[in-house]
């Protein structure tokens, strides 16, 4: 009973979350034009998180929902400092890091070529647990490029938290390949879900998206494709 009481409240937060994102409007579905994410892969659906950063009631929600899935999901009093992914990642661990008094670093997506060519800026010392927080994963390249970043300076990564994921089975994968654990507030499953039965989408919509999903990733071959 109470395994499925956890269940049931885990689904719940994973509709609120989707119900901000759509309220929100950072999605956007184009079948007939689709677009080409920067990790060049094809798709009729973009979600753009970063409209969440100007709402501070919405933001303030999610950061309070990705606060209570860190804190669940592994020991925050063990955490040395939380790091945020260039760029769109580093908003979202600042708040979180000053939610939990811990200090802030960023990562790059690589080394500068000027002054001291860091790619890992806020002081990250050998030894130090780490979690990275981004805003979205899609093949997680990103994420997963920070937390090599993160151990080449000799911290330590189990954890990648995100808002938002489509769930590619690769993409779950690579990370267990890499020995990090990736949690996410909300799915592409429960954000279809939500905007069909609120009329947000149409059925035409959902099925474009849920084909694509079922197709897997493909990567951008046309260069008409909307750019996000």
């Amino acid at each position: 009973m109470k395994v499925q009481r956890e269940a049931r409240t885990e689904r719940d937060r994973e509709r609120e979350v989707a119900r901000i994102l759509l309220e929100a409007r950072v999605v956007a579905i184009n079948p007939a034009r689709p677009f080409v994410y920067a990790s060049g892969i094809i798709s009729p659906i973009y979600t753009d998180l970063r409209l969440l950063m100007g709402n501070p009631q919405q933001r303030g929600r999610v950061v309070e929902l990705l606060l209570d899935r860190i804190r669940r999901s592994c020991d925050v009093d063990a955490l040395d400092v939380i790091a945020g992914v260039a760029t769109a990642g580093i908003p979202w661990g600042a708040w979180v890091a000053e939610r939990l008094g811990k200090p802030m670093a960023y990562v790059r997506e690589a080394a500068k070529g000027h002054g001291k060519g860091q790619q890992v800026e806020g002081g990250v010392r050998a030894g130090q647990r780490a979690i990275v927080v981004e805003d979205l994963t899609s093949t997680g390249a990103s994420a997963l490029s920070s937390a090599e970043a993160l151990r080449g300076v000799g911290a330590r990564v189990d954890w990648c938290f995100s808002i938002f994921t489509y769930g590619f089975p690769e993409t779950q994968e690579t990370f267990r390949r890499a020995g990090i654990l990736l949690e996410s507030l909300c799915g592409i499953f429960a954000l279809l879900e939500v905007a069909t039965s609120s009329g947000r989408i149409s059925g035409e919509e959902e099925m474009a998206v849920r084909e694509w999903l079922a197709k897997g990733p493909k990567l951008a071959s046309r260069v008409d494709a909307a750019q996000p």
